[in-house]
């Protein structure tokens, strides 16, 4: 019997990236105006689902933000928390023996920093990080890494229609999408070619364990 190798997207996968977001705001809000914090986070996120330049607002009316906004934004470690849902898969994974794997696109820094928050960091048996790996997804190389035993059957749970499913789906994965709740900052579409698709749709992570069995 072949072992299981179930390896997951990160941003809006295992976590919501607009907690992300809102925990940077914070921090910048914080720097920025220590006495009226809150209510700058508030103008801020205002800004940012009028899609406005909330970067660029922020610097016309703070001489001190020049202070790289954008290198705070990358770099603070977030305040952020793993959904009950996450925490129960990774112990079946981890109870079953199964084999757990991470790839995700983004800065080193950024990545490693919402793994340590969420405290998951070490469940994993790898982590393919696109600017730690040198190739960003649909890149086969950040999915062929894994698979140095011929003896697994491998799993891949993302969320993005445009890039996450394009290579695990030639490389014969059971490919899983987590449906948006409403709060993915990347919009879903499923009326996308067929290479985009993924195999299963599920609104829950505790779906996927009757996938993998």
């Amino acid at each position: 019997m072949k072992g299981k190798y179930v390896i997951f997207d990160l941003d809006d996968t295992l976590m919501y990236e607009i907690d992300y977001l809102e925990s940077a705001y914070r921090e910048i809000a914080s720097l920025l105006d220590e006495h009226n914090k809150d209510h700058l986070y508030q103008d801020m996120i205002t800004w940012y689902y009028e899609n406005k330049d909330v970067f660029g607002l922020l610097e016309e009316k703070y001489s001190r933000a020049k202070i790289e906004l954008l290198d705070i934004y990358r770099n603070h470690f977030p305040v952020i928390k793993i959904g009950k849902d996450v925490r129960e898969v990774f112990n079946y994974i981890i109870q079953n023996s199964y084999k757990l794997g991470l790839i995700s696109d983004g800065r080193s820094v950024t990545q490693r920093n919402k793994l340590k928050a969420l405290d998951i960091e070490d469940f994993f048996d790898k982590i393919i990080i696109s600017e730690e790996f040198g190739s960003t997804k649909p890149d086969l190389r950040n999915f062929e890494i894994f698979m140095d035993n011929e003896n697994f059957e491998y799993f891949y749970i993302g969320d993005n229609t445009k890039k996450d499913f394009i290579a695990p789906n030639k490389l014969g994965w059971v490919t899983i999408a987590l449906k948006d709740a409403g709060k993915n900052i990347h919009k879903q579409d499923f009326d996308v070619a067929q290479e985009h698709k993924p195999q299963f749709i599920v609104n829950s992570l505790k779906e996927i364990v009757n996938l993998i069995n």
